[in-house]
C-alpha cells in the first residue's frame, strides 16, 4: 500500500485514504478508553462514527493525523463540537458538501466519511426508554395498571445515539 498522495509518485499501488483511517482509530481508541459499551455493538460504532465524522470535519487532527494526537484544547474542542444540540447534524451536512467541493471527486478519505454520515443518517436503532428502568421523579410509580400494553419502542437514527456516546467518551478520556 502506498500513502496518500497527490503527485503521482508513489507507484501504481491502491491509494490509502490515511486522513479517515486515523481520525477513525483515534475515535475508536476514545471509546474503547471509556469502556461505555461493548466494540462489537451498533451504538458502539455509532458513536464512533459520530466521533470520526467530527474530529475529520473540525481537522482537529491537523495535517499530520496520528493517535495521540488530541491535546487539552484539542479534547475540550471536541467536547463542544459533540455537545448534543440540533446544530450538530447542520454542521456535519455543511462541512461534509464543503468537504466534497474542495477534495474533489474520487478523494478516497470523504468518500469515507460520507459512507460513514449516510450510515448514521439512514440507520435507525432502538432507543433505551429510560423511564421504563426508573420511573421520572414527578411520575407515580405504576401498580400494575398497564398490563397487557405494549412496550413502546422508540427509534432513531444512529447519530442521535452516537453523538451522546461520544461526547460522554471524550468526557472520560
Amino acid at each position: 500500500m502506498r500513502p496518500e498522495d497527490t503527485d503521482g509518485t508513489g507507484g501504481d499501488g491502491l491509494p490509502v485514504p490515511m486522513a479517515w483511517l486515523c481520525t477513525e482509530y483515534v475515535a475508536d481508541e476514545l471509546l474503547r478508553t471509556g469502556d461505555l459499551m461493548e466494540p462489537t455493538t451498533l451504538e458502539f460504532r455509532a458513536g464512533r462514527d459520530a466521533l470520526a465524522l467530527t474530529i475529520f470535519l473540525s481537522g482537529l487532527l491537523g495535517e499530520a493525523p496520528a493517535p495521540g494526537a488530541l491535546s487539552g484544547a484539542r479534547v475540550d474542542e471536541l467536547r463542544l463540537l459533540t455537545a448534543y444540540e440540533a446544530t450538530w447534524r447542520s454542521w456535519v451536512c455543511e462541512r461534509l458538501a464543503e468537504s466534497e467541493r474542495q477534495a474533489g471527486p474520487g478523494d478516497l478519505d470523504v468518500a469515507l466519511a460520507r459512507a460513514a454520515w449516510r450510515w448514521l443518517e439512514e440507520t435507525e436503532l432502538l432507543a433505551a426508554d429510560l423511564d421504563a428502568i426508573v420511573p421520572a421523579p414527578w411520575e407515580p410509580v405504576a401498580t400494575g395498571a398497564h398490563e397487557g400494553e405494549g412496550e413502546v419502542q422508540v427509534w432513531t437514527p444512529a447519530w442521535q445515539l452516537g453523538l451522546p456516546l461520544g461526547h460522554l467518551a471524550v468526557h472520560l478520556c
